[in-house]
């Protein structure tokens, strides 16, 4: 799931106007952006097994740290009461919160059976959309389609930035998703790991693009 989680920190704009775009992503990714750094620690591992599911050649064999449901309402408590000292905002936190733990449930929905509920042990769930590239595109076009309309609706522009950069950052993200789904494998778990510290990159542009945009409805 890639587009499903940007599209959930897109709409919950809505919920919270007065906290950044920058941070509800942040939430919404925030196990995936921690995840390439255990994996460079090997505090966690992945294969890269091209086929094992139609979507993704990932096997992810241990990441109870990053993404069990347990450790996830962990990184959900952290991050909101984070929020909530310096931001002083309670709906912003509570919104922050539902959003990481969001990543764990929409994981469970495309995932094959890999995802732990807590650390050392116990059943493994995921009821594997990613076995369907239809499907999964389907599903996650029309989430991130949804969440795009919801932030569009809810903010206006303050300066030409503000329009230019949103379709920009839109097509930008359905590009990298596309990419994913056509592009080949990558080639070690070390290229992987690389490779997802950049996600850090659209997070920076959720910050700036939700700069020059401001919330229509203010609660």
């Amino acid at each position: 799931m890639f587009l499903g989680h940007y599209a959930l920190g897109f709409g919950a704009k809505k919920l919270t106007p007065y906290t950044s775009l920058g941070t509800l992503l942040l939430a919404a990714e925030l196990v995936d952006l921690i995840w390439p750094t255990f994996l460079m620690l090997g505090v966690e591992t992945v294969r890269v097994v091209p086929g094992i599911t139609r979507v993704t050649p990932l096997d992810f064999t241990f990441y109870p740290w990053t993404h069990s449901l347990v450790m996830g309402l962990v990184w959900a408590a952290l991050f909101a009461g984070l929020y909530l000292f310096f931001r002083r905002y309670p709906r912003g936190a509570m919104v922050l919160a539902a959003l990481v733990v969001s990543h764990w449930v929409l994981d469970v929905i495309s995932h094959r059976p890999d995802l732990p509920i807590w650390p050392g042990g116990g059943p493994l769930i995921g009821l594997g959309l990613w076995y369907s590239l239809p499907a999964t595109a389907i599903v996650e076009g029309v989430m991130f389609a949804l969440g795009i309309w919801l932030y569009a609706i809810n903010t206006e522009p303050v300066d030409r930035l503000g329009r230019l950069s949103f379709v920009g950052f839109t097509l930008s993200l359905a590009a990298i998703y596309v990419a994913n789904l056509v592009g080949p494998p990558p080639p070690s778990v070390s290229a992987l790991a690389t490779l997802g510290q950049g996600q850090w990159l659209l997070i920076a542009w959720g910050y700036w693009l939700d700069r020059h945009r401001v919330a229509i409805r203010q609660w």
